[in-house]
C-alpha cells in the first residue's frame, strides 16, 4: 500500500475500469466489427487465433499459459474454435498424452482480415490518446497485474 495514501479515488470508478469495463467495451465494439466485416469470432477466439497465427501446432496447455486461462475454459475455447471450422485438435506424436492445437486453411485464411479489423477497432479506440498517455496507462496496469500475481503467488505457497 506503499504511496496510495496520498491519492483521493473513487474507489467504485477505479475498480470498475479496472474489473473489465473498459475491456467490455472494447470486445463489443469488436464484436460488432467483425460482424461488420462477416468475420464471426469472438475476442476470446481472437486471442487464441492470434497466438496460433505467430505459431501454429502449439500444446494446449502453452496456450492455457499465454492467455492465463484455466483447462477448462481453453478446452471450451478450442472446442469453438474446432466448431467454427478453425482449428483442430491433434495428438502430438512426441508425447501422446498433449493435444497441438493446429489452425486449419479456415483458420489461416481469416488472419489479415481479422488483424485488420482489429487494429482499426484499436486506432478508434485509442483515438485522442498521446503515445505517453497509453505508455502511462501500460505501465499503471503492470504494476497493478504484477502486484495481484505477486499477492496471489505469496499467499498461494503460504498455505
Amino acid at each position: 500500500m506503499e504511496g496510495i495514501e496520498q491519492f483521493d479515488f473513487d474507489v467504485s470508478l477505479i475498480f470498475a475500469v479496472l474489473n473489465g469495463r473498459v475491456s467490455a467495451a472494447i470486445n463489443r465494439r469488436l464484436v460488432t466489427d467483425f460482424k461488420k466485416e462477416g468475420i464471426d469470432i469472438s475476442p476470446e477466439q481472437l486471442t487464441v487465433l492470434s497466438l496460433l497465427w505467430k505459431k501454429d501446432r502449439v500444446p494446449q496447455q502453452e496456450l492455457c499459459n499465454a492467455t492465463f486461462k484455466d483447462k477448462p475454459n481453453m478446452t471450451r475455447l478450442i472446442d469453438s474454435l474446432e466448431k467454427a471450422g478453425l482449428a483442430i485438435r491433434t495428438t502430438d506424436e512426441n508425447d501422446k498424452r498433449n493435444n497441438l492445437i493446429v489452425l486449419t486453411e479456415a483458420g489461416k485464411a481469416i488472419e489479415e482480415k481479422a488483424f485488420i479489423v482489429a487494429n482499426n477497432t484499436m486506432k478508434e479506440a485509442l483515438y485522442n490518446v498521446t503515445p505517453q498517455e497509453l505508455a502511462m496507462g501500460q505501465n499503471l496496469l503492470k504494476k497493478i497485474f504484477y502486484n495481484t500475481q505477486e499477492k496471489t503467488s505469496k499467499g498461494a505457497s503460504e498455505d
